[in-house]
């Protein structure tokens, strides 16, 4: 089960260097020119969760698999991208095959570095990229209601629900506004999120700022905060030249070091991949053993069974039970022995839902 975020931007606003970073590879390059990536670079990094680090010291396991998220460098979108502008189409296909949003912003000065709408203005910049979006949320709507319509009238209930939203959808986009933040029941969300639609789509708004800003901000991280909070969206402050300097330093302490120095206490990365998990509805379950301890990736809201599957078809089809046993009573107890005597192992079924730090042993039969 990939989860996919896709890093966007106009260009120049240091994307590729978070992606870099993000990935700590070379495989994305960061130039002073507009589209210097051309095809989509994707990198699956691990989620930091000190849970399985100590889950895997009290079942002495000889391996630990953390879960991952896939981000997905897309090349610089610019004004008119909707209309084709700037490799406009390919990077909107690009977009449209994510998960979620992660949209870089610049929050920095620098002359050597050139803005593609000559000055510094980080709302302005998110506003651009969101206009593009709505409009090709709108062409693509606009193309596919007419004949729909038609459907519906025939008297198709398939027909009639997906208009409903579709027309619900145009409405706020001709408006100026978002889909995603269009109140949709389950059912409505569910077609909704079959359209493709590109701003039906989960955003995080990741402040790139200079080095003396990273643990502060500054005014303009101040004013992409004041915008996060009007849309209900997430924010992350970072220095993408900073995190591309910590991404090359393979001591631990050493990076610890670096960081307090700056006055930080962990990377901004650290921060973009949970506020990306968040964004997603994530949440992480355990195998735990002596050959491994293992991290799982599964949308809150699942159950027992879907759990099962995520680690193989053959444990969903044949699910049972599951044996199950929070990761803070695993701690605490000092293992899955003392954690049973203490009476912390639950027999879950099919109805469970999953919880964020559950261990789970499954009993199925195939």
């Amino acid at each position: 089960m990939g989860f996919k975020c896709g890093i966007v931007g106009l260009p120049n606003v240091g994307k590729s260097t978070l992606f870099n970073a993000l990935t700590a590879t070379a495989a994305a390059q960061a130039a002073n020119y507009p589209f210097c990536t051309i095809e989509p670079n994707v990198g699956r990094v691990a989620v930091p969760d000190q849970r399985l680090e100590q889950l895997a010291a009290v079942a002495k396991s000889a391996k630990i698999i953390p879960t991952q998220l896939e981000f997905v460098d897309i090349a610089g979108l610019v004004r008119g991208a909707s209309r084709g502008e700037g490799l406009g189409n390919q990077f909107l296909a690009n977009i449209r095959e994510v998960d979620a949003i992660v949209h870089v912003l610049r929050c920095f000065q620098d002359d050597d570095v050139t803005h593609v709408e000559g000055s510094v203005d980080p709302v302005r910049d998110a506003e651009i990229i969101e206009t593009e979006l709505m409009l090709a949320d709108l062409d693509s709507l606009e193309r596919r209601v007419v004949p729909l319509q038609k459907k519906a009238k025939s008297g198709d209930k398939d027909a009639k629900a997906q208009l409903a939203v579709m027309e619900r959808a145009l409405v706020a986009l001709r408006a100026g506004a978002p889909v995603r933040g269009i109140a949709f029941d389950a059912e409505a969300r569910q077609i909704a999120g079959g359209l493709g639609l590109l701003t039906a789509k989960p955003v995080l708004y990741v402040c790139n700022v200079d080095e003396q800003a990273a643990s502060s901000g500054n005014q303009f991280s101040a004013a992409v905060a004041a915008l996060a909070a009007a849309q209900d969206a997430a924010q992350v402050v970072i220095s993408a030249a900073i995190e591309a300097e910590v991404a090359l330093l393979a001591d631990i302490e050493e990076r610890a070091a670096f960081l307090a120095a700056l006055g930080l206490s962990e990377t901004g990365l650290t921060r973009v991949i949970r506020s990306g998990y968040r964004l997603l509805h994530l949440l992480t379950f355990f195998t735990i053993g002596p050959k491994e301890a293992h991290a799982w990736t599964l949308r809150q809201g699942m159950k027992a069974p879907q759990a099962a599957g995520v680690i193989h078809s053959d444990f969903e089809r044949g699910f049972i039970r599951a044996e199950t046993i929070s990761a803070v009573d695993f701690i605490a107890s000092g293992g899955e022995t003392a954690a049973k005597e203490n009476g912390k192992m639950r027999l879950e079924g099919k109805d469970y839902v999953v919880q964020d730090g559950d261990i789970f042993h499954f009993l199925f039969n195939v």
